[in-house]
């Protein structure tokens, strides 16, 4: 026996919370999600830190912020403007009190401006605060679903390649730790995708936070969960990770709202690193998923097996010509603002039709009409944001909003 790790990771336990989320229109809305958040906490940390110490808490997706910027479809820089945080700032500041008081990381998604990278813009961020309270980790979204209007990295591909460079480590860092592994952040979309958690998996990742997806995704099959849930087994075990996914709450559209429309169905859950669910909630009001994440078991198990630790043994070679012809277009908003949901889903079909013309896919034998986005009012004054913002009236009202 050779001793290679003079120091042993510690069984800990990771939590996932699923929130009840209020949508904002500015910045200090935020507060009310952070209060709903903290008091998450301090009684997820009561009722679990009696089995182990918890070292991970892991937010859902929109937690803070909501997601007014996608349903109302808000042009890209009002949004970055009026809504978003910024990384670090007060918000970072009130989880960081949280995650010095219970000596624990915290792993949270937020849309924020990055203004060193490209001014006008927000991003879809993936960060973690540590224990000292400091943000140690942040890392954007790379693929979005086509109602969300976020930058990502390949939009502006060019920048964020002279900044940051074009390997893997660029588009997916991992947070490698002494005492909870090594972390790794993608969220929502990105898994759609198995060369996410791949990427992750290359760069060194242990544990993938993994939060939210809607519906109907997450309502198929018994009990529930889904095709997210589908795709987050097979990331844990064709990369020998554990899988993070809390899902987003039930949300309150505005504070004029009378009740929350849960558009996700809850199904938040944690993968062990063979796939299977230790963790599981069908609800996502206000709900704790909590595991035991076992880092020496998941390095022992990647050293000591021949057989299903599958990375070792892939034939690397037969693959790498396989995306040397691109499918969707980068730099999009390099040089232009992000377009709004109608303008960017005749991107998609292009990339459908590229798609058919290569004889990747095989058309159908008859073309029907396809989707289109279908605004919330036939009155386009009903969209202007001006008329939109009167919905927060009831916050607008109090000091402190």
């Amino acid at each position: 026996m050779t001793a290679l790790n003079a120091t042993p990771v510690a069984p800990y336990l990771a939590l996932g919370l699923s929130t009840v989320i209020h949508c904002i229109a500015e910045r200090r809305h935020i507060r009310h999600n952070l209060e709903n958040i903290e008091e998450a906490i301090h009684a997820a940390i009561s009722m679990t830190n009696i089995n182990l110490p918890v070292r991970i808490i892991a937010l859902c997706e929109g937690a803070l912020t909501g997601f007014t910027d996608e349903i109302f479809d808000l042009p890209h820089t009002l949004a970055a403007r009026e809504l978003f945080i910024d990384i670090p700032g007060p918000e970072t500041e009130w989880l960081g009190r949280l995650a010095k008081l219970y000596d624990t990381y915290i792993i949270v998604q937020c849309k924020a401006r990055w203004p060193e990278v490209m001014p006008d813009r927000f991003f879809n961020l993936l960060f973690v605060i540590g224990p000292d309270g400091t943000v140690v980790h942040k890392a954007a979204k790379n693929h979005i679903w086509c109602r969300e209007r976020s930058c990502t990295p390949h939009d502006i591909y060019d920048r964020w390649v002279e900044l940051f460079g074009d390997g893997v480590e660029a588009f997916y860092p991992v947070l490698r730790t002494p005492d909870i592994g090594n972390i790794g952040t993608i969220c929502c979309s990105d898994g759609e995708y198995p060369e996410a958690v791949r990427a992750l998996a290359f760069n060194g990742a242990e544990v993938v936070y993994r939060p939210s997806e809607a519906m109907p995704m997450t309502q198929s099959g018994y009990p529930g969960g889904g095709s997210w849930m589908v795709q987050n087994r097979g990331h844990a075990e064709f990369n020998s990770v554990y899988m993070l996914c809390p899902n987003a709450g039930p949300v309150y559209l505005s504070p004029s709202s009378k009740h929350p429309i849960d558009i996700t169905g809850g199904h938040a859950h944690i993968v062990d690193y063979r796939g299977e669910i230790m963790s599981y909630s069908p609800s996502g009001a206000n709900t704790i998923v909590a595991a035991t994440i076992d880092i020496e078991a998941l390095r022992q198990f990647r050293a000591m097996n021949l057989n299903s630790n599958w990375l070792k043994d892939l034939r690397t070679e037969l693959f790498k010509r396989m995306y040397e012809q691109p499918i969707h277009p980068k730099n999009l908003w390099l040089k232009q603002d992000p377009q709004q949901h109608e303008a960017v889903d005749d991107i998609y079909r292009d990339n459908i039709r590229r798609l058919q013309e290569r004889g990747t896919w095989t058309p159908p034998a008859v073309r029907h009409r396809g989707v289109r986005y279908q605004p919330g009012s036939a009155n386009p004054e009903d969209g202007r944001w001006e008329n939109i913002r009167k919905m927060w009236a009831p916050w607008d009202e109090t000091p402190e909003g």
